[in-house]
């Protein structure tokens, strides 16, 4: 099997946590290039824009934002307009509209588009679905337990308009 070469755009603490731990863990996948304007990763191409990244390498068919979501929907935009699959870290953009706008892109280019949420691959949620299948839900409550501080330390984008914390906000607000 050949790996797919990928770019991660946005290298930041969960790219260097995460992400490329993950690449480098996987078959199915190369880290190819980086585009960060506060430095890539040791062995690996950087760009400092997306343009630039999609100019430069024709042969990466997928790019993975990890970008803050204020900032993710132009270059997004433009990997898909090119033909690349894109996968948005979450929380997906910073609105819905955005985030639809690129569905729709994707879907008229025959593209994947993919948001990460890692609790949704957990392996309790099939087991969860199927109990919940024959049920009806009349509320909800999450106990949320992640620590910004930890994950995202001095991070001020997260409570910005937009943000990862003030998507949350905004969420549990319009189902209360």
């Amino acid at each position: 099997m050949t790996a797919t070469n990928l770019a991660l755009v946005g290298i930041g603490k969960i790219a260097r946590d995460q992400h490329i731990p993950a690449l480098a863990a996987s078959d199915a996948y190369q880290l190819a290039a980086t585009v960060s304007r506060s430095g890539g990763t040791e062995g690996v191409e950087n760009y400092d824009t997306v343009e630039a990244l999609l100019a430069a390498r024709p042969d990466i068919p997928a790019i993975s934002f990890c970008t803050p979501p204020q900032v993710r929907y132009a270059g997004a935009r433009a990997a898909l307009a090119a033909g690349r699959h894109v996968m948005l870290e979450k929380p997906p953009g910073a609105s819905l509209s955005e985030v639809r706008a690129l569905e729709t892109l994707a879907q008229d280019k025959g593209l994947t588009l993919f948001a990460t949420w890692h609790s949704r691959h957990a392996a309790s949620v099939p087991t969860a679905k199927a109990w919940l299948s024959d049920k009806t839900v009349k509320s909800v409550r999450i106990d949320w337990k992640e620590d910004v501080r930890v994950w995202h330390p001095g991070q001020q984008w997260i409570w910005e308009a937009g943000g990862w914390a003030s998507s949350i906000l905004r969420s549990t607000l319009s189902r209360s």
